[in-house]
């Protein structure tokens, strides 16, 4: 039985530098060869999570974002035409999602991305297949989510550009208590890291932190995609709520009950659930506390780039002591 590991089990080392600024590294991805991000985060494809505006704010930041599926194309077309900068949306994999997806691509669309839970299905490899012949080769085609080199593999040979790496875990998702499937988010990275294809390998769920996605980064990701990081900011669309004198906003899963009955009326497999995050503000301080974190660790690589970083770092495993010494540990003293 093959023994796995996720964020919290491990550390990087650290290693001689001769970085004097953070402000000489260079931590920008190229999802394509016209799609170039300044601070390698995607927000995450979610009601709570993503708008126009969100978004819009994000491409100034470097960054950017996928705009919700869970709505009319209508709707859909209508935000994604709001959005200023990189233009990029959801479709999934039944009912009219070519005809949504041609009608993005007309609307300014330069992503889209092929959203379901288990990437690795048939229903995706014909999805990908209908929409090359639909919308062609010039568009790039993110799909996801996956969790072995094998499925990573075979999304790219069916037409994927880039795919999103991790099944089960998101910080509202219950798909591992739920079914019993999964793999934690940094194995899967580390294992689809290994694949041969031109694919690029976006790091989805279980992110908490910069120090996390510092790790994703090391371990082989280009970018790292996040939820609940973002969606207690003031531009996250999730509805604003005052508990007790604190300010709080909706962060729900988009398989939670909540979000099914919402955006089609009736529930199926329940693998998410619906939760009240406290409010952090401005997304552009939250984004330069993340870049912040990243720079800073790839100086302590002595990494000035992110090739540079996959290349140095050295991962080692820690202990549940190991853990509890790296976090904050003041309060349990006095």
């Amino acid at each position: 039985m093959k023994q796995t590991v996720t964020f919290d089990d491990v550390l990087l080392q650290p290693q001689y530098s001769e970085i004097v600024s953070r402000k000489s590294i260079d931590i920008s991805s190229a999802l394509s060869k016209n799609i170039v991000l300044d601070l390698p985060i995607i927000a995450a494809p979610m009601d709570t999570v993503t708008n126009s505006y969100l978004i819009s704010q994000m491409n100034r930041q470097g960054a950017t974002g996928i705009l919700h599926r869970y709505n009319s194309t209508y709707e859909q077309v209508h935000s994604l035409k709001r959005i200023e900068g990189v233009k990029a949306a959801a479709v999934g994999v039944t009912g009219d999602y070519a005809d949504r997806a041609l009608k993005l691509v007309d609307a300014g669309a330069s992503i889209i991305c092929v959203d379901v839970a288990h990437g690795h299905h048939a229903l995706v490899r014909h999805a990908l297949k209908v929409l090359r012949n639909t919308i062609g080769y010039d568009i790039h085609i993110m799909a996801g989510n996956v969790a072995t080199l094998q499925a990573f593999n075979d999304l790219a040979d069916w037409g994927a550009d880039s795919i999103k790496v991790g099944i089960g875990g998101g910080s509202i998702c219950s798909t591992r208590i739920q079914t019993g499937h999964g793999i934690p988010t940094l194995q899967s990275v580390m294992d689809c890291a290994q694949s041969d294809r031109d694919a690029k390998l976006i790091a989805d769920g279980g992110i908490k932190n910069s120090g996390d996605m510092v790790k994703a980064l090391a371990a082989g990701a280009d970018f790292v995609m996040v939820g609940s990081l973002l969606a207690g900011t003031i531009e996250a669309p999730g509805e604003s709520i005052t508990i007790g004198g604190k300010s709080y906003k909706k962060y729900r899963g988009m398989a939670s009950v909540e979000a099914q009955i919402d955006w089609r009326g009736h529930t199926s497999s329940i693998e998410g659930v619906s939760h009240m995050i406290p409010a952090k503000g401005r997304l552009k301080n939250t984004l330069n506390e993340l870049e912040g974190g990243i720079r800073s660790g790839f100086s302590y690589t002595g990494a000035l780039n992110i090739v540079e970083f996959q290349s140095k770092a050295k991962f080692i495993q820690q202990t549940s002591s190991g853990l509890y010494e790296s976090r904050t540990h003041i309060k349990d003293r006095f």
